[in-house]
């Protein structure tokens, strides 16, 4: 009967980590934009906004610095990019919430996700895929 059992030791495919490191920066920035839409719209006029912009970074392991990533350094990323700005004269896509959420999630180091509020109760968010285990 002892050769009727198979039992080779549990050998796991990928080495699972238990730590993740978790960092977000929120920040408002004052910025102007139109966009380009198949309807009627007050938005395709120029209209600014203060947007409140929250961004989501993660890494398995810490800088030299002891950091995610400087939180100085997203802010500079940011506002470097919107603040007080014409978005439409800086992209080359339309500049909903949507396409500026991703847009931003991938010139920030370590971002997985951003939160683009452009008013009150209009909030869009981007996440990138994360592989599937």
């Amino acid at each position: 009967m002892s050769g009727d059992c198979d039992c080779r030791p549990f050998v796991p495919i990928q080495t699972i980590t238990d730590k993740m490191y978790y960092v977000e920066k929120r920040m408002e920035v004052a910025m102007a934009h139109h966009l380009k839409l198949s309807y009627e719209s007050k938005c395709t006029n120029l209209h600014g906004h203060n947007a409140v912009i929250t961004v989501f970074c993660k890494s398995e392991n810490l800088n030299a610095d002891g950091m995610v990533v400087d939180f100085t350094r997203v802010k500079e990323i940011v506002r470097d990019l919107l603040d007080h700005k014409c978005v439409n004269d800086i992209v080359d896509f339309n500049p909903t919430a949507e396409n500026l959420a991703r847009w931003l999630c991938e010139k920030i180091p370590n971002c997985y996700k951003v939160s683009f509020q452009e008013s009150e109760n209009n909030i869009a968010t981007y996440e990138k895929d994360t592989p599937r285990q």
